[in-house]
């Protein structure tokens, strides 16, 4: 697999597969997404998954980023508690700047997963691939009814910040509404798995031109109208159990598209 991958990310595996394989407090080295989801270029991440051992575990935890200073020079790490994965480290390389993810768990921890791993070293083969083979794989997708309850809120936040000129606010919760709603569902449509907006250029990427404002009264005004539209058209494709009451009347009623 790796064979087919940019000359910077073969030859940072390769450190990294020389650097855990000579420390026995590590069982194997993992690949994950774009790595084994498609599309990997220049550009892309490194998503690594090791596997330590059990009785090794908090004592690794606890060096998370002298081991990855040690895999090659580290411009930069942090601790991923702001995505919900305290495990993760972040960490920027110098070499070519290479952004690689290091996500630090058990043999157990392979029982559940969103993807299935390359495995790119592994101590002991056979138990690693048969703990892949009998995991759940499960990508987190949301219901139907999980965006409708979410969607008139958070549009009502953006519109409640554009009316007081905080245009910034507002252009950012647009944003976090293409990559919570919009980009999810487009996804959806498309049979495939929930990514927020990755390489939603590829499917349907024009669908979301006219939700992206400038910073101006006008464009926002005309951003959050558009995103309103385009999650009705998105959510006859799966309707929810529970529509919401008196949306978008009520928001529109708030907000019209033509000032007044």
């Amino acid at each position: 697999m790796t064979s087919t991958l940019p000359s910077q990310h073969v030859a940072f595996i390769e450190k990294a597969r020389e650097f855990f394989s000579n420390d026995h407090r590590f069982e194997a080295l993992l690949g994950g997404g774009s790595l084994v989801h498609g599309g990997f270029d220049e550009h892309s991440d490194l998503d690594l998954v090791i596997i330590v051992k059990e009785e090794f575990y908090p004592e690794v935890m606890e060096s998370r980023r002298a081991l990855a200073e040690s895999v090659d020079v580290l411009v930069s790490a942090f601790t991923g508690e702001h995505v919900g994965e305290p495990r993760l480290l972040i960490c920027l390389y110098q070499n070519a700047l290479l952004h690689v993810d290091m996500k630090f768990v058990t043999v157990s921890d392979l029982d559940a997963r969103i993807e299935i791993p390359a495995v790119l070293w592994a101590r002991n083969m056979d138990l690693i691939q048969q703990k892949l083979d009998a995991a759940i794989i499960e990508w987190p997708n949301q219901s139907p009814q999980w965006f409708e309850d979410r969607a008139w809120i958070w549009l009502h936040y953006a519109i409640t910040k554009a009316m007081r000129c905080e245009f910034y606010e507002a252009i950012g919760m647009l944003s976090f509404f293409r990559d919570q709603v919009l980009g999810p569902m487009i996804h959806r449509r498309h049979g495939q798995n929930q990514r927020g907006v990755r390489r939603i250029e590829e499917i349907g990427g024009a669908m979301l031109a006219a939700t992206v404002p400038a910073c101006c009264a006008k464009s926002v005004r005309s951003a959050i109208h558009a995103s309103m539209e385009l999650y009705l058209e998105l959510r006859e494709d799966q309707v929810p159990e529970k529509i919401t009451n008196g949306m978008p009347e009520g928001l529109c009623d708030l907000y019209p598209l033509h000032a007044v």
